[in-house]
């Protein structure tokens, strides 16, 4: 019997940087909990954007953002996981000498940053609805930091390679789509967020479905055993899935929720 369905957000449930949810996912959502099964939003997100995009039922679904920095749920952080702030501070100074990358820093509630480029803090604020303060120097930000996410309008993953080498033992990075890199504490990724909700709930991965499309979604595909790569999903996703539903536009996950 399922108990626990984690799913990313952007590319699965949501064309990235969308806020709107196909409404029929809720009721189901509220149906499945009343059959004692659990649902996990697990993103690169902010948990104030998870929470906006769930807002009619978000006292009733499991926060899993900042690709499982910020384990929590409506109104309680459960777990937050920071970065040691030398790394973060390095990776802020090598950002700013590369051209074409902006850097954001997520504090656990708030993503600081100091780009000029209007465009693309109305489209973070609009689209991914962040709570965003702008700074005029990251490094002087009095806060702790659970992720550090790197920014290109294309291709992000080429561009940032000299960055994932220099950082790959201090850092968990995992690219998110075509426009982000983020960076974690060493050992934190979505798969072992669900890992931390299985072991509180008493659920195993075979009680477990999980739903994802970009390479920071396979540890948690891997800590499921109904895992779903959606029909837009990247070969390296597909690969890791043990199954595949259709594409996030056509609704892929909702269809296999129905059928549960």
């Amino acid at each position: 019997m399922i108990k626990l369905i984690a799913s990313d957000i952007d590319g699965t449930l949501v064309t990235d940087g969308s806020h709107e949810l196909n409404p029929e996912l809720y009721d189901v959502i509220l149906k499945l909990r009343a059959r004692g099964i659990q649902f996990a939003a697990a993103s690169g997100r902010q948990w104030l954007s998870i929470e906006s995009i769930f807002g009619p039922i978000k006292e009733k679904v499991f926060y899993l953002s900042d690709n499982g920095a910020y384990v929590g749920c409506h109104g309680r952080s459960l777990f937050i996981n920071t970065i040691d702030r030398k790394t973060v501070m390095d990776m802020v100074q090598d950002v700013r000498n590369m051209e074409g990358l902006d850097v954001l820093l997520s504090g656990p509630d708030v993503i600081y940053a100091e780009t000029d480029n209007q465009e693309f803090l109305d489209w973070i604020i609009n689209g991914y609805r962040f709570h965003v303060k702008r700074v005029e120097d990251l490094t002087k930000v009095d806060s702790e930091f659970i992720k550090i996410s790197v920014y290109r309008k294309t291709d992000v993953e080429a561009h940032t390679r000299i960055l994932r080498e220099k950082y790959e033992d201090s850092l968990k990075i995992t690219i998110a789509g075509d426009m982000w890199m983020d960076c974690m504490k060493p050992g934190i990724n979505k798969g072992q967020a669900v890992k931390l909700l299985q072991d509180s709930l008493g659920i195993k991965p075979e009680e477990t479905m999980a739903f994802g499309d970009q390479l920071n979604d396979v540890e948690m595909l891997k800590q499921a055993y109904y895992s779903f790569a959606v029909g837009n999903a990247r070969e390296e996703v597909k690969a890791a899935a043990r199954f595949q539903t259709d594409t996030n536009v056509n609704d892929g996950v909702l269809k296999i929720l129905k059928l549960l």
